[in-house]
């Protein structure tokens, strides 16, 4: 599990409509759903945050979920560090835990 810096062309929504992904209200639950198992979620929600992208759902946030996010994490220079940081080291983890279990 590694970042992925061509994270559009691994998108679970590379292939939507446009306005399926940029809705309000309730709609954005379903748009929300083609996150869900996306691989490369946490790529495109850092293009998301890092960008200020301020319309649609992206990474499995609406811009609603984004600029509370944004507002609590007023220090956060650069959301691809902390989340490619964060990424790598659930990546670790899991694979220690296989091992573990393995042996």
């Amino acid at each position: 599990m590694t970042w992925n810096d061509h994270w559009a062309d691994a998108a679970a929504c590379k292939g939507a409509r446009p306005d399926e992904l940029f809705v309000r209200g309730a709609a954005q639950n379903r748009a929300k759903q083609v996150c869900g198992q996306c691989p490369v979620r946490t790529e495109c929600l850092a293009e998301a945050l890092d960008n200020n992208i301020e319309w649609g759902v992206w990474g499995g946030m609406t811009e609603r979920e984004r600029r509370a996010l944004l507002r609590r994490r007023p220090n956060v220079t650069s959301w691809r560090g902390l989340l490619q940081a964060a990424k790598d080291q659930h990546a670790a983890a899991v694979a220690e835990n296989k091992v573990a279990a393995a042996g």
